[in-house]
C-alpha cells in the first residue's frame, strides 16, 4: 500500500484532504454529522471519547467551557461531539465538542429566529463598530448602535453577564449573525410605558433616573415612559441651570405634578416633596429687621439676595444705594456677594419679600447732620462747577453745594466763581441739612461776618440816606449806601418831575440822597427813592413855611425850606 507522504508528493497541487481519503478509505457518512459519544477518562488536556465506532476520538478540555472557564467534564459524562473525519493518519477519529455546539446552536437559533423570539447571549470581546456575542456555541456581532437606547459610555458591567438579545439578520453559509440587545430594551420598555400610563396619576411619587439635561429643565425617565422637569420645580431655591442639581444618569425621586393623558406629557416636580421654606416667612422675617444674604442673580430693574435656600427677596434698583443714581446694579453689588439687608415689605401669599439694601447701611444725609449741625465748618474738594454753585464733596458719596449767592457778601456770583477751580480744597459752613430732599446746603461767606449787618440794624423804611451812583441802567441806577449796602432806584423814581426822570442825569460815583423804600436784609439790598424825598420835602416845607394860598409862591417856599437846611448843615 503506498504511504500518505508518497502520494502527496506525486499528486503535487492537488487537495491534501483528497489524498487523505484514497490513503485511509472512503467516508463512511459519520463525517459532519454530529454524534452522542461517552467520556471514558481524561488524558492530560484531552478527553478521550467512545462514540460507538471501531476506535475512538479525542477532543481537547478547552473545548468544553466557554473561553477562560475552567472545563467541567469527567469520564462517564455523555457529550454531543461533531465528527470532522472518520479516521485520521492514527486510526483515530477525529472529534469536536465546539463544532457540534456550534452546529447545536445554529440550529436552535434559527428556530428563534423564524419564530422571531429572544435568545440569550454574553458579549464577551469588542471589535471594530461593535462587541461579539456568544449566543450558547455561535459567535455573533452585536453593533455599537444596538447596545442600549441611549448611548452608553461604558460597556464594562455588560460584559460576561448574561443578556437578552434580538436577532436581527443571520447567514449559516457565512456564518454571520447580526444581534441587538437595544430592540429588546425598546419592547420591554414600551411594555412597561404601557402598564406605567394607564396607571399613573397626579400626585404620585415615582422614582426615576434623569436621561437628558437643556436649559429649561431635566427628562427623567421614569421606567418606559419620560416626565418633564422643570428648572423651576427642582428645588425651592433659584436654580439658574438643571445642571447646578442634577447630572445624567442620576437616580431621583419625583412627583406627578400635572399628567395630561391626551398627549401623555408628564410634568414633574422634586421640590413638593420638600417642606415649602415660605410657610410662616413673615414671622421669620418682620418689616424693618436687618438680615444678611448672598446675591443670586442681578437684573436690569434690581438684585435678587437669598435670605435662605428657597427664599428669596429683591432688592429695587431704588432701595440700592442713598447716593448712586441710576446707576446699573451690577456696578454696586455683584453675583455671590453677602450682603446686609433690611426688610421693607412681606406679601407671602404672593411669595414677594421687597428688601433694602441703602436701609441697612443707614442715610448718609441723617449721619451727616448728626455729626455737623448748621453752623458748624467743612472741609472739601471741589467736584464740580455748575451754573448756579459749586459742589464740594463731604465724604465718597456725599457732596454739599455752595450757591453762587453764598460764596462772597461783595462780589457778585459769577464773578465770584471764577476764584475757584475743579480740586480745590475749601472751607465752608453748614448752612442746611435737608434729609427728606437728599441736600446740603454750604456758604462760603458764611465764614466771615457780613459788613453790611451794622447798617442793615440802622437803616429803616423812610430814612433818608447818602447814595453813591455805581452804574447807570436805562431803567434805573444801582447805588452804594456806607459802601456795603447795595441799592436800586427806579427811572420812575428818579424825580418828581416826569422831564427830570433820566438815568443819564446821573454819573458814576457821583452823590446822591434818596429815601428807603423797602429793606431786603436777606438780599442785603435797598429799594430807593429821589422822587419819595422830593414829595416829602416838599411836605415839610409847606408845612412849616406856608402854601401858596397866603400869598406865598412855591418858590418862596421851597428856596425858604433850601435855605433853612443850609443853614441847618453849616450849624453842624
Amino acid at each position: 500500500m503506498a504511504t500518505a507522504t508518497s502520494l502527496a508528493h506525486d499528486a503535487g497541487s492537488e487537495d491534501f484532504a483528497a489524498l487523505l481519503d484514497a490513503t485511509l478509505g472512503p467516508d463512511t457518512g459519520f463525517a459532519g454529522s454530529v454524534v452522542s459519544g461517552r467520556v471514558i477518562r481524561i488524558d492530560d488536556d484531552y478527553a478521550v471519547v467512545d462514540v460507538g465506532l471501531k476506535s475512538e476520538g479525542r477532543v481537547p478540555l478547552k473545548e468544553f467551557a466557554p473561553q477562560g472557564a475552567k472545563p467541567e467534564v469527567k469520564a462517564g459524562d455523555v457529550v454531543e461531539l461533531f465528527v470532522e473525519r472518520y479516521e485520521d493518519r492514527d486510526g483515530s477519529i477525529v472529534l469536536s465538542r465546539e463544532k457540534a455546539r456550534r452546529e447545536e446552536a445554529w440550529t436552535n437559533l434559527e428556530k428563534a429566529y423564524q419564530a422571531q423570539q429572544r435568545v440569550n447571549g454574553t458579549i464577551f470581546g469588542r471589535v471594530k463598530g461593535g462587541f461579539t456575542v456568544d449566543l450558547g456555541g455561535a459567535v455573533a456581532f452585536l453593533p455599537g448602535s444596538q447596545v442600549d437606547i441611549r448611548p452608553v459610555r461604558d460597556v464594562g458591567p455588560l460584559m460576561g453577564s448574561p443578556q437578552p438579545f434580538q436577532i436581527l439578520k443571520m447567514d449559516r453559509a457565512r456564518g454571520n449573525i447580526v444581534v441587538s440587545r437595544r430592540a429588546v430594551l425598546e419592547e420591554t420598555r414600551a411594555e412597561q410605558r404601557s402598564e406605567l400610563i394607564q396607571g399613573l396619576k397626579e400626585g404620585m411619587i415615582l422614582d426615576g433616573v434623569v436621561k437628558n439635561i437643556t436649559d429649561y429643565g431635566a427628562f427623567v425617565d421614569l421606567g418606559g415612559v419620560d416626565g418633564l422637569l422643570h428648572v423651576t420645580d427642582i428645588a425651592w431655591r433659584r436654580i439658574n441651570h438643571p445642571s447646578e442639581a442634577l447630572t445624567i444618569g442620576q437616580p431621583v425621586k419625583v412627583q406627578v405634578i400635572r399628567f395630561n393623558p391626551e398627549t401623555q406629557r408628564i410634568s414633574l416636580g422634586m421640590k413638593q416633596l420638600m417642606a415649602d421654606p415660605w410657610d410662616g416667612v413673615a414671622i421669620k422675617y418682620p418689616v424693618n429687621a436687618k438680615f444678611s444674604g448672598r446675591v443670586t442673580n442681578i437684573t436690569d430693574y434690581g438684585a435678587f439676595v437669598e435670605l435662605e435656600p428657597g427664599v428669596e427677596g429683591l432688592v429695587h434698583v431704588s432701595e440700592m444705594s442713598w447716593t448712586k443714581k441710576n446707576v446699573h446694579p451690577g456696578k454696586i453689588v455683584a453675583t455671590s456677594q453677602e450682603v446686609d439687608v433690611m426688610i421693607l415689605d412681606v406679601d407671602e401669599p404672593k411669595r414677594r419679600i421687597s428688601l433694602g439694601l441703602k436701609q441697612a447701611q443707614g442715610n448718609p444725609w441723617e449721619l451727616f447732620l448728626e455729626a455737623h449741625a448748621p453752623g458748624s465748618e467743612v472741609e472739601g474738594e471741589i467736584r464740580n462747577i455748575t451754573e448756579f454753585g459749586l459742589f464740594i464733596g463731604l465724604g465718597p458719596d456725599l457732596d454739599g453745594m455752595v450757591h453762587m449767592s453764598d460764596i462772597s457778601w461783595d462780589e457778585p456770583g459769577e464773578q465770584a466763581m471764577a476764584r475757584f477751580n475743579k480740586g480745590d480744597v475749601v472751607k465752608a459752613k453748614v448752612l442746611d441739612v435737608d434729609v427728606e430732599k437728599e441736600r446740603i446746603s454750604l456758604g462760603i461767606k458764611q465764614l466771615q461776618a457780613d459788613p453790611a449787618a451794622e447798617v442793615l440794624d440802622k437803616v429803616r423804611k423812610g430814612d433818608i440816606v447818602t447814595c453813591v451812583v455805581t452804574q447807570v441802567q436805562a431803567n434805573g441806577i444801582e447805588v452804594k449806601v456806607e459802601e456795603v449796602l447795595t441799592g436800586f432806584i427806579r427811572r420812575a423814581e428818579l424825580a418828581r418831575d416826569r422831564g427830570d426822570q433820566r438815568p443819564d442825569k446821573f454819573a458814576v460815583g457821583e452823590k446822591v440822597d434818596a429815601k428807603v423804600v423797602a429793606v431786603d436784609r436777606a438780599a442785603r439790598r435797598l429799594s430807593l427813592t429821589i422822587k419819595g424825598k422830593e414829595i416829602e420835602e416838599e411836605r415839610e416845607a409847606m408845612k412849616e413855611f406856608g402854601s401858596t394860598d397866603s400869598g406865598a409862591s412855591l418858590g418862596d417856599i421851597l428856596g425858604a425850606a433850601i435855605r433853612r437846611r443850609r443853614e441847618m448843615a453849616g450849624e453842624e
